[in-house]
């Protein structure tokens, strides 16, 4: 199956349905050649659509994603890149958890310049920040947006009823409003995504580039066993995930998701992804990978797509339901 490509949101932008992430593994363990060519790869397989955020490896995954566009020699109008800003990569006091307009303002230049870009095309407000007014936010994002600087605007990991404020206090205010979200949506974390965000995706046609449709490699099945070595669960800065590897209850999920996954003769990883990408919700499936083969076999959850028929889903589901 080729790759099929979405509006996002209710946005003219179309990005393909399958994109290619840089968290983890740009600067951790991906250097600038194999970025190079699991972008090349990327890119073959129809992917439009490549994420980045500022605090990635602190700023060393922009720099190589940027690097590697160079070298691969591509238009700017081949693609579309992101960076997402609110962790920051200083202590500062201004600079660092903050969505506050003088860290905005800063973070997108120099974001730019590692990327070695004009533009971004989108900019995301990584999490939500409580300390910070709202219409400040929306504000300084708008503002970045009418520069030139990112053509759209959005949030990742915001509650639904922030995202309403920010989009009514641009409509209130004629400034440039959020049009995109990006939650972590697989067969694990479903709530946000079908429940939370189902009104918001209906009555603003917010569209959403979700992430971690494997759950950070625990719906490949790889950790039923223990914690492999040469897995992100032994990356050191990632301990925080363990105990999401290690929960029985999950990896009971696993299994039986795993039995389907073989009924249809592919790999739980194919299965996984090709399900996020089942929603006509979801504008784009963000996949990380850091090997070519690993990003190769991802694209091919296309063909596992055409499978998904009405009974294989009422079984996934009906795994995924369960308490």
């Amino acid at each position: 199956m080729s790759m099929p490509y979405r509006r996002l949101g209710r946005s003219g932008l179309k990005v393909s349905l399958l994109s290619f992430g840089s968290w983890v593994s740009f600067g951790n363990q991906l250097d600038d050649d194999l970025a190079v060519r699991c972008l090349e790869a990327a890119r073959e397989g129809g992917v439009n659509f490549f994420d980045n955020a500022e605090n990635y490896a602190g700023g060393k995954s922009e720099a190589i994603m940027g690097r590697a566009f160079k070298t691969l020699g591509w238009e700017r109008r081949e693609y579309v890149v992101s960076s997402k800003f609110f962790w920051g990569i200083y202590d500062d006091p201004n600079m660092t958890n903050t969505l506050n307009r003088k860290y905005l303002m800063q973070a997108v230049d120099a974001s730019l310049e590692r990327f070695g870009l004009d533009f971004l095309d989108l900019v995301f407000c990584h999490r939500a920040d409580p300390d910070t007014p709202i219409e400040e936010t929306v504000r300084a994002m708008s503002d970045i947006v009418s520069s030139g600087k990112a053509l759209y605007w959005g949030t990742s990991e915001w509650a639904a009823d922030e995202i309403v404020a920010a989009i009514e206090i641009a409509e209130r205010h004629h400034l440039f409003k959020p049009v995109v979200e990006q939650p972590q949506y697989n067969l694990l974390q479903r709530r946000r995504v079908e429940h939370e965000y189902a009104r918001l995706i209906e009555d603003y046609g917010i569209g959403l580039t979700t992430f971690s449709p494997l759950a950070a490699g625990l719906l490949t099945g790889k950790y039923l066993e223990g914690i492999p070595e040469d897995s992100r669960g032994t990356l050191a800065g990632f301990e925080w995930l363990r105990p999401n590897f290690e929960d029985s209850r999950s990896n009971e999920k696993v299994r039986a998701l795993k039995a389907i996954a073989d009924d249809l003769g592919c790999p739980l990883a194919q299965l996984a992804i090709a399900w996020c990408a089942c929603n006509p919700k979801v504008s784009t499936v963000i996949t990380g990978a850091s090997r070519v083969e690993q990003l190769k076999e991802n694209l091919r959850s296309l063909d596992v797509l055409e499978r998904l028929d009405d009974e294989v889903m009422r079984r996934i589901n009906e795994v995924a339901d369960q308490a």
